[in-house]
């Protein structure tokens, strides 16, 4: 998959394109992917994302931006994996959130990406101000020489896949629904950082994963590492003792002794086990983490 980012260049083949966040990759985006590369393939055209970087809501109000389910790098491989050829990362600033829809129109859709052929949900804005919505698009690609179509909403199981319900899900610690309106486990992947060795101290060494935003869930988990196998992680903000002022992800692999500082991790949440709990002092902390251990061991004995 050819990834671009940035400034567009006019490129070499028209394409068949869907937009979106794209956050989490879940059963309805598969869904808009999918419809993109059979048209792709019926048009000889090639199959095309355009996502953006941060996320706009990121960009126009931080504070009240929803929790991000990927990170730019899962997503980029998790667009990839449904088979996608080309993804351009437009990056979301100042300039580009006032861009005018027409302008979006000629200068991203037209000139930048060659668009052909374009999926969008019925509800899809575009513009400074959302100023555009599916009729001027439309209208666009019958002046511009490319096809637009809609595609409606997917429903999973009489739920309506999005973004958002899956936050939801992972929010409640209902892991289980997570999972099945993305298709797949909920992953956190993040490179492995020095701590302050608490969990060494205590018996339970931990691998820590500093995340740059807050994840969609907290908590106690029973988890697995792929290429490092089971183990049980905390994700939150260490209230009892070195508190951290963003949540942070602490791995402890079961029957693992070798360092992993610098390891690039993809942690998979199987079962939320409880919520994170200030302790009375260290040796109640130990405790807790032996049960939450235990815990988790039994999880794999009862699902090996």
């Amino acid at each position: 998959m050819v990834v671009t980012h940035g400034s567009l260049q006019r490129a070499p083949g028209r394409c068949a394109l869907t937009i979106g966040n794209f956050d989490g990759v879940h059963r309805g985006h598969r869904a808009l992917i999918e419809r993109v590369g059979a048209k792709a393939r019926e048009l000889e055209l090639v199959s095309c994302v355009l996502t953006f970087e941060p996320h706009p809501r990121e960009f126009f109000d931080p504070k009240a931006a929803p929790a991000r389910l990927t990170r730019l790098r899962d997503k980029l491989e998790l667009i990839e994996a449904a088979g996608v050829e080309r993804v351009h990362v437009a990056r979301f600033d100042r300039r580009f959130a006032s861009m005018s829809a027409e302008r979006f129109v000629e200068d991203v859709l037209v000139n930048g990406l060659a668009t052909r052929w374009l999926l969008v949900g019925r509800d899809f804005r575009f513009g400074a101000r959302r100023a555009g919505d599916y009729t001027a698009l439309a209208l666009a690609g019958t002046r511009h020489g490319f096809e637009v179509e809609s595609m409606a909403d997917v429903l999973f199981e009489g739920v309506r896949v999005s973004s958002s319900a899956v936050r939801a899900a992972l929010a409640a610690g209902e892991l289980d629904t997570g999972e099945r309106l993305l298709g797949h486990p909920y992953t956190i992947s993040g490179r492995v950082a020095h701590g302050a060795k608490l969990g060494r101290s205590l018996g339970f060494p931990t691998a820590n994963i500093v995340l740059r935003r807050p994840p969609p869930l907290s908590g106690i988990f029973v988890v697995e590492v792929d290429g490092f196998g089971p183990g049980v992680a905390s994700i939150g903000r260490r209230p009892t003792v070195n508190p951290v002022p963003l949540p942070l992800l602490e791995v402890h692999l079961f029957d693992w002794e070798r360092d992993l500082y610098g390891e690039h991790l993809r942690v998979r949440f199987l079962k939320k086990l409880r919520d994170e709990q200030k302790y009375d002092g260290l040796d109640a902390l130990r405790e807790a983490i032996a049960r939450d251990a235990r815990q988790a061991r039994e999880y794999f004995v009862n699902h090996g």
